[in-house]
């Protein structure tokens, strides 16, 4: 097969920059972006064929082979470095997958031969599924770490048990038979910083105090969490989604995905939740699951040695980061198959599923809450939803749509404006301002200075009996002395009305802080900060709603379904939808939010109600825009990446946008035969391009092939230490046979080994559309371009042609 005999010829594909290789462990792995190979074969899955029917473009495979010579009879040993990539460079999924397709031919037809290699079958066949259990396992494990540390650390900055330290609030008090119905969170046990302090529990003196040391805490957590951030992982920074969605399409960002970067973003995303910023740990830890993945993943050669087998293996481990971050196994698989994967085959979708389960069932073994639960806030609703709450519904939804179109566009403008001004150049400095700024709003407000996610928690929880909260301060007009679950509808008393200003005050504070916080230099999630405000949008009008339906019973929208007496509206059912709507704005998720949210709360009752507002949400913000905050970051930061949802709206052919253009200079091309090592060399110092074409010569134009410009460097100099008699002036020669050449000439270099003998091609007059197309479904990196079977044109470009100059080092149209 010609895909098998591409693969063993050493048709690699590398990027150019750099000389040196590096397949060291987490450095290697990173990359995402796009590429995938010039090498089309009839065996391989991936390409959809070597023709492609159409009336004004023909897709070939350029150059011609001998398909009886096996490929590795021409190279006598592999060339070290060729076939690695480097740092900021993609890989090539043609090649990688033509790779594992042989490795498994070679283990295949060795089982038979003994015990010992039917045993390294069964390892190979049964690694995929041992690589994503110790994902699962390890992700659980730290996802639970991480929810008992910050929680113990968000209560450090009001007080301290003083029977155990390493108590929370709420575990410190559970003990306690001091504690009242009122003032359940009060017991000796538990002392505020003001009673350790100056001994006082209330007055000015201790509200001064807790205030101080409120903000001394939130500062210290910031500054230790940025400056470990800064000094030892800079890559720990931020969600981390947007990298990873571009390391999934094949890009290269080594150390994202390392040990260092775990470690730090465990700690630091503990410091950074504690600290009190407007942010959440739910987006980071997909990151570090996808660490956990890449490490673990180099306990296995099949996965360790293959790019694109690797990223397998981190869309199954990004599932598990879903499913412990929100306790939603299917969500999480679902959201990597969504939002995050480029490259998802069935057998990953099984991976993902049970590294999921796993994950899962860790997290719910520690029992991180004490609620015997995934989640923190679960709910359960005791009334049914009615046909009018729709118009509600479809109001929050609309609120989402609009809230994500403004603070997309507002936390863009404000990260381009820290890249390009001296701001940008103090990261410490601005995460301590942010913090200070933060702290010092958020005390006096008490829904502010909740845990964020102990504030959505209440604004999802039903009124019942037993609930405290000032949200539930109702008047009763009924005799109280029978309890049941379902309340009916009373008129709000003057906690809900105070409780509602002060919702009001914390909705336009969340709005704002969470522009400037998403994007400083600690790690920063953005779910829960937009579920908090959908949150707080939807408990408030789930209240007016509720208010409404009580003194306008009468109303024809009330009056066949909402009597007197009745339990009609339940306001924390308005707080999950308005959650959902937000959160669907600003991501534009839609399947796998609907199930995040339902697998988050247990409300499967009300799927048609989230369907209704996350679908509204995008609509409106697909108004403004088409991208979500990913998408936007992943522009923002310059990396190669084709999004599927992007429409090419270009009339152009190929032949409009190759190089070179009219007036451009020459194309740089090498011919079979005719060049020497001192031109090669001089060709490579000269220009700045990712490969150079292959032609029989100067006047025929005929494409033979197509060489990287790292593989030839890598060649030439492996050839002069060697080889002896390579000097400068040797021949180079790419064709099969070396042409006679004098007696006294040096030795040749024989480089056809390098030569990729099938780089995809497009004639001249495809439309770019197609080309687009192409590159999105095949995860091109370089295409030529041909004219009655004569190379005419190349070009490198990032990913379209209004962007040809962008990013050199990523996915490249080669004309």
């Amino acid at each position: 097969m010609e895909s098998e005999q591409l693969f063993h010829r050493g048709y690699y594909r590398n990027s150019y920059n750099s000389i040196t290789s590096a397949s060291s462990d987490e450095e290697l792995l990173d990359g995402a972006g796009v590429i995938m190979d010039f090498q089309t074969s009839e065996d391989d899955n991936l390409l959809d064929g070597d023709t492609a029917v159409g009336t004004h473009y023909t897709m070939t495979n350029g150059g011609s082979i001998n398909s009886s010579t096996h490929l590795l009879d021409l190279l006598d040993e592999p060339i070290p470095g060729v076939g690695t990539y480097d740092d900021f460079h993609t890989i090539d999924w043609v090649r990688e997958k033509c790779k594992d397709r042989e490795r498994h031919r070679r283990i295949n037809s060795k089982k038979k031969e003994s015990a010992w290699e039917m045993t390294k079958s069964l390892y190979d066949a049964w690694s995929g599924w041992l690589v994503v259990t110790l994902t699962g396992l390890a992700s659980g494990a730290l996802a639970g770490l991480i929810d008992i540390a910050a929680d113990w650390m968000t209560d450090l900055k009001e007080g301290i048990c003083l029977s155990a330290l390493w108590y929370n609030h709420e575990q410190c008090c559970w003990g306690s038979n001091e504690t009242t119905f009122e003032e359940r969170d009060k017991c000796p046990q538990w002392k505020t910083w003001a009673e350790l302090i100056i001994g006082q529990a209330e007055g000015p003196g201790s509200y001064i105090m807790n205030y101080i040391m409120y903000i001394f805490w939130a500062l210290s957590f910031a500054f230790l969490a940025v400056s470990l951030v800064k000094v030892f992982a800079p890559y720990a920074c931020g969600s981390g989604i947007p990298e990873i969605k571009t390391i999934l399409s094949g890009f290269i960002i080594r150390g994202y995905l390392g040990k260092w970067t775990l470690m730090i973003k465990t700690i630091t995303l503990v410091l950074a939740v504690a600290s009190g910023l407007s942010l959440g740990k739910e987006g980071p830890l997909v990151h570090v699951a996808c660490c956990c993945g890449n490490i673990f993943s180099y306990l296995f050669p099949k996965y360790s040695t293959n790019e694109a087998k690797k990223r397998e293996v981190l869309s199954a481990a990004s599932a598990a980061g879903v499913s412990v971050a929100f306790g939603a196994p299917i969500g999480g698989v679902l959201f990597s198959l969504e939002e995050v994967s480029y490259y998802f085959p069935l057998k990953t979708l099984w991976r993902s599923f049970f590294a999921a389960l796993v994950a899962a069932f860790v997290l719910r073994s520690i029992n991180p809450f004490g609620n015997s639960r995934l989640v923190l806030f679960y709910v359960e609703y005791h009334t049914p939803w009615y046909l009018f709450e729709l118009f509600p519904f479809i109001l929050l939804g609309v609120f989402g749509g609009l809230w994500g179109a403004f603070f997309i566009r507002a936390n863009i403008a404000w990260c381009r404006r820290r890249k390009s001004t001296k701001f940008g150049k103090y990261p410490v400095l601005e995460v301590i301002i942010v913090a200070a700024i933060t702290a010092v709003i958020a005390f006096p407000n008490p829904y502010t200075r909740l845990n964020t996610s102990e504030l959505i928690k209440e604004l999802f929880t039903d009124c019942g009996p037993l609930e405290s909260s000032s949200l539930c301060d109702y008047r009763n007009d009924m005799n109280a002395s029978k309890i049941v679950d379902d309340i009916p509808d009373r008129p709000a008393g003057i906690g809900v009305y105070s409780a509602i200003w002060q919702l009001c005050l914390a909705l336009i504070f969340k709005i704002i802080m969470t522009v400037f916080t998403f994007g400083i230099k600690v790690p920063s999630g953005l779910f829960i900060p937009s579920m908090a405000i959908g949150a707080i949008a939807g408990r408030i009008v789930g209240i007016a709603v509720e208010q409404l339906a009580y003194y306008h019973h009468d109303w024809f929208i009330f009056k066949e379904w909402c009597e007197v007496g009745a339990d009609c509206i339940t306001p924390g059912l308005y707080a999950m939808v308005g959650a959902a709507a937000c959160l669907g704005g600003v991501t534009r998720m839609t399947v796998s939010l609907v199930v995040i949210v339902f697998e988050l709360t247990g409300g499967l009752e009300y799927i048609v109600p989230l369907m209704a507002a996350v679908m509204t949400s995008k609509w409106v913000g697909d108004a403004f825009g088409r991208e979500g905050i990913y998408e936007a970051h992943i522009r923002l930061n310059g990396y190669p990446f084709l999004d599927a949802k992007e429409e090419f709206t270009h009339t152009t052919l190929a032949a409009d946008v190759m190089r070179p253009r009219r007036n451009d200079p020459p194309l740089a091309v090498l011919t079979q035969d005719n060049m020497t090592v001192d031109d090669i060399e001089n060709m490579i110092n000269e220009t700045s391009y990712n490969g150079f074409p292959v032609i029989m010569s100067k006047e025929s134009q005929r494409l033979v092939g197509f060489a990287l410009r790292r593989d030839l460097t890598i060649a030439i100099e492996s050839a002069r230490k060697k080889q002896e008699g390579i000097v400068g002036s040797s021949r180079v020669c790419f064709a099969q046979h070396t042409p006679s050449l004098p007696a006294e000439s040096p030795r040749p270099l024989k480089l056809r080994s390098i030569l990729d003998m099938s780089p995809f091609t497009v004639t001249d007059h495809t439309p770019m559309e197609i080309v687009v197309d192409i590159f999105r479904k095949l995860g091109l990196r370089q295409c030529l371009v041909t004219h009655n079977g004569k190379h005419i044109g190349d070009r490198i470009c990032d990913s379209c042609p209004e962007k040809e100059e962008k990013n050199r080092k990523g996915r490249t149209f080669v004309y």
